[in-house]
């Protein structure tokens, strides 16, 4: 890989996006390297991700622009797709991803941050969409994913003045889930990708697969999808072992996985 560092600690993989001279921005080499790199990860041993930047200014100061300048209509419409496709790959991943985020979230990294399950940032992050200003839409899930979190009106304002906002402003909005001064930011994620990481990997991955096919449906619809999941749960030797250790008043020997 060119640009992405990918290390396992323990049941926690770690993703770094590595182009720190350019504030890691994103361009058609680093998100397909990306998406590799999800591909590549150890769906048997790996129980939680964190993607974070290289360096201390930024997380992703956004997508390329230069190679951006270049595009033609279709040419730019292609460019959203294969944003999109590995924004949704990391948004439906089967284990939870933390995002990490180091200083700037601007554009592109602020909708790679989105499409992350939780998202945890330093006190220095600096998040906007700020598209509009060069005169083109946020193009990898923008548009979308920054209205279901942080509510229609603040999403169209945010997106159409290009106005950015600071780690309290995203903390208040709820963007973030929580602000660290930068040098304890990737303590606080691996501590708490390793809480995840300690709980049923099958009952994570099944609450993660609920809460997203859910929020894409009716509430009738969506509590269907979580009896199912829930009754799948009793097919597992994670099950079996949670319950009995409970009753035993014991920890947990091991969650098997299976």
């Amino acid at each position: 890989m060119e640009f992405i560092l990918y290390e396992q600690k323990g049941n926690v993989g770690i993703i770094t996006l590595n182009r720190p001279k350019a504030l890691n921005a994103l361009n058609s080499v680093v998100l397909k390297e990306l998406g590799q790199t999800f591909d590549a990860v150890d769906m048997e041993t790996v129980r939680a991700v964190i993607i974070t930047g290289a360096g201390e200014k930024s997380f992703v100061a956004g997508a390329d622009i230069g190679e951006m300048s270049a595009l033609t209509k279709s040419m730019g419409e292609e460019f959203g797709k294969v944003g999109n496709d590995v924004f949704r790959k990391i948004e439906l991943f089967p284990i939870p991803v933390i995002a990490a985020i180091n200083g700037f979230a601007l554009g592109g990294g602020c909708e790679l941050a989105m499409s992350c399950d939780i998202r945890l940032c330093s006190d220095n992050a600096v998040f906007g969409q700020p598209e509009t200003g060069l005169g083109i839409t946020p193009g990898f899930g923008g548009t979308q994913r920054l209205a279901r979190i942080v509510g229609v009106g603040k999403a169209k304002e945010l997106i159409y003045t290009c106005s950015n906002i600071k780690a309290d402003e995203a903390l208040r909005v709820g963007l973030v889930n929580a602000v660290y001064p930068l040098g304890e930011l990737m303590e606080a994620a691996e501590k708490m990708a390793g809480k995840i990481a300690r709980n049923a990997p099958i009952a994570v991955r099944a609450s993660k697969q609920a809460i997203n096919e859910g929020l894409q449906t009716d509430m009738d619809s969506a509590l269907v999808i979580e009896e199912k999941l829930f009754g799948n749960c009793f097919e597992t030797e994670d099950q079996k072992e949670g319950m009995k250790a409970f009753l035993e008043k014991r920890k947990v020997d091991k969650y098997l996985n299976r």
